[in-house]
């Protein structure tokens, strides 16, 4: 689905990424992982072509700066780590954004289905008609989620969506059903590029990880060729324990 070789990228003299491969097939669900400072954003973000490369990055077999904006619009979308805090508008207006690509004055019935839909997914249905900016922290996070999933509610196939840090501010129960929708929907043979820091919940529900150290590609693999104690441990520079999670059989991480 999506193809990157060798992307390198700088800010004045610091060289943020240094030579990173990523390939993403259809139907993956990709984790990036690794300590703060280590890239990890910016290559979400070189990958999306919200910052330019040198390096031809091709999303379906076609490079993504030659891609139509609104086309684009509808085959991939992305979370930001970083929302506004300050939307004086309702829940329901703010999700509704993710539509704007389907429609130019007012909104469809398709375009209502699939806001709502998504509302319940993300347990947020019941604060539609409340103001954005009297939300806590973790129903802001969800209202976002929310509006980029309901952006690739379409029928066309293979889609893409990047999600960075997309568990900030959830507690336990909706870092779950966050992962779950991610999940439910790579399953449907589209794909995910998902920026982590519970390395536990990348090793449950990621089919590939990439961990990052520096800029550069310290590992990478499934869950279980990447999460040795030798590679966390190198990257994170502090030790680990691995062990197999006794329900899910994935590899289990115990810092310390």
């Amino acid at each position: 689905m999506i193809k990157a070789h060798q992307i390198s990228y700088k800010h004045k003299d610091f060289h943020i990424l240094d030579g990173v491969d990523v390939a993403l097939g259809y139907g993956e669900f990709l984790a990036i992982v690794g300590p703060n400072g280590a890239g990890k954003s910016s290559l979400l973000s070189v990958l999306a072509n919200e910052v330019k490369s040198r390096q031809e990055i091709l999303f379906k077999d076609k490079p993504i700066n030659k891609w139509n904006v609104k086309e684009l619009s509808l085959h991939k979308a992305k979370f930001s780590q970083h929302n506004s805090n300050d939307i004086p508008l309702e829940v329901k207006d703010v999700i509704m954004m993710g539509r704007y690509p389907y429609f130019d004055a007012q909104p469809g019935k398709e375009d209502l289905e699939a806001t709502n839909r998504m509302m319940g997914e993300t347990d947020i249905f019941h604060l539609k008609d409340r103001e954005y900016n009297t939300l806590s922290g973790g129903e802001k996070q969800r209202v976002h989620l929310s509006r980029v999933m309901s952006q690739l509610e379409n029928d066309i196939a293979h889609k893409l969506v990047f999600l960075d840090e997309p568990l900030n501010n959830l507690d336990i129960k909706h870092q779950y059903k966050a992962l779950e929708i991610i999940k439910k929907f790579t399953q449907k043979a589209n794909s995910a590029i998902v920026v982590l820091h519970d390395l536990n919940l990348a090793a449950q529900f990621a089919d590939k990880i990439l961990l990052m150290k520096s800029g550069k590609v310290s590992a990478y693999g499934t869950p279980e060729e990447v999460f040795t104690a030798e590679n966390i441990s190198h990257a994170y520079n502090f030790p680990c324990t691995i062990c197999e999670h006794p329900i899910t059989n994935n590899p289990m991480i115990i810092f310390g």
